[in-house]
């Protein structure tokens, strides 16, 4: 596969001096330097409120990993590697306590493989989360993710990045998990991430399959755009959201027995939830997600899916009700708490990994 250098797309001239926001890098939060965790959630489960919806979430992690044949898969919506949690992340990958992952396509490719290609997510300054500044930042060509800085002229190589990992694949349909899987191996080729750890890398390495079932709303989306467009009438790639859907329903169908772990809601909630349904459709009698939580901010005045709670998902057949927990918190505050007290359990020691990389070899639509 070519190489690809970050010189393809040129700043404009108003873009100078952005180095002023580009001061304090964000750092992933490591979840194996603090085993004091276990007895900070032990502790909260004699509490009330969200402390012991979180001692209970973190319990019901403990227990998926620790049943054998369960296969575990988490779910990603939300800027969740640009707020420092991409490490946590890549630990339950390299720890076995995760075996296959669905995404937003931003937090894939816009903040994990943007820093894989050697760029950074930077704190902001207070001021800006007013909003006052905006337009101040715009023409500096930064954009702000709340309290978090990422550079315009970066993310545009990120998109162009996409398309030379396009351009060199054979011209069929591909699924999410397919594409992914080339940009793992597209940084493998490159020698690796340029930055510490890639979840992206780590999952290519361990067979963890990575979906992203709205996967042209990110960089990938550009990349998707400008290699049709550059193709024309000649074949080309593309993207196949009816194969991600049964790929994913294929994990469902040859590992009956799941969890879910859901952090945030949107489109990978729901479309992990919908595999056991999906299932049936399919002429299996697929049992419910027997361990689920979700770690969300929604609730019910806004109207929408992510606010659904688990109880309600039971309703639909997708999710048993004896091991399932909502946590109304932040992520950045429950998520390292819930996976590090399950770390530091040790419930990884010892657990089979589920490969689910190989279920795919002669999956097709």
């Amino acid at each position: 596969m070519a190489e690809f250098t970050h010189t393809t797309f040129k700043a404009t001239a108003a873009h100078e001096g952005k180095g002023q926001y580009k001061k304090n890098e964000i750092q992933h939060i490591d979840i194996k330097k603090n085993p004091a965790i276990v007895s900070v959630v032990d502790a909260m489960q004699h509490m009330a409120f969200s402390g012991r919806d979180l001692a209970r979430a973190a319990d019901i992690y403990d227990r998926a990993l620790r049943e054998d044949g369960v296969g575990i898969i988490l779910t990603l919506a939300g800027s969740l590697i640009s707020a420092g949690l991409k490490k946590v992340i890549v630990d339950m990958i390299k720890n076995n306590m995760v075996d296959a992952i669905v995404s937003t396509g931003a937090n894939m490719v816009d903040q994990d493989f943007f820093e894989a290609l050697g760029f950074r997510h930077y704190i902001a300054e207070d001021k800006y989360k007013s909003g006052m500044f905006d337009g101040e930042l715009r023409e500096h060509g930064i954009d702000r993710i709340y309290d978090t800085f990422i550079d315009e002229d970066e993310l545009r190589v990120c998109d162009e990045t996409t398309k030379v990992i396009f351009d060199e694949l054979e011209p069929r349909p591909y699924s999410s998990r397919e594409i992914f899987h080339a940009m793992g191996e597209y940084l493998e080729k490159q020698g690796g991430p340029k930055c510490e750890e890639s979840i992206i890398y780590e999952a290519y390495k361990a067979g963890v399959p990575v979906f992203s079932p709205a996967f042209n709303d990110c960089s990938a989306g550009f990349g998707l755009v400008t290699h049709a467009v550059a193709k024309g009438d000649a074949p080309h790639m593309s993207w196949d959201g009816g194969k991600d859907f049964y790929e994913l329903t294929q994990i469902k169908m040859k590992n009956p027995e799941t969890a879910i772990f859901m952090i945030g809601g949107g489109v990978p909630k729901n479309f992990t939830q919908d595999i056991v349904v999906c299932a049936e459709t399919l002429g299996m009698d697929a049992p419910m997600h027997k361990y689920a939580v979700q770690v969300t901010v929604a609730d019910v005045r806004d109207g929408a899916l992510s606010s659904s709670t688990l109880k309600e998902a039971s309703s639909w057949g997708k999710v048993d009700l004896v091991f399932e927990q909502m946590v109304f918190s932040e992520a950045t505050i429950a998520v390292p708490l819930i996976v590090g007290y399950a770390y530091h359990k040790g419930a990884h020691k010892g657990r089979k990994a589920r490969n689910f990389a190989q279920l795919f070899e002669l999956a097709s639509v």
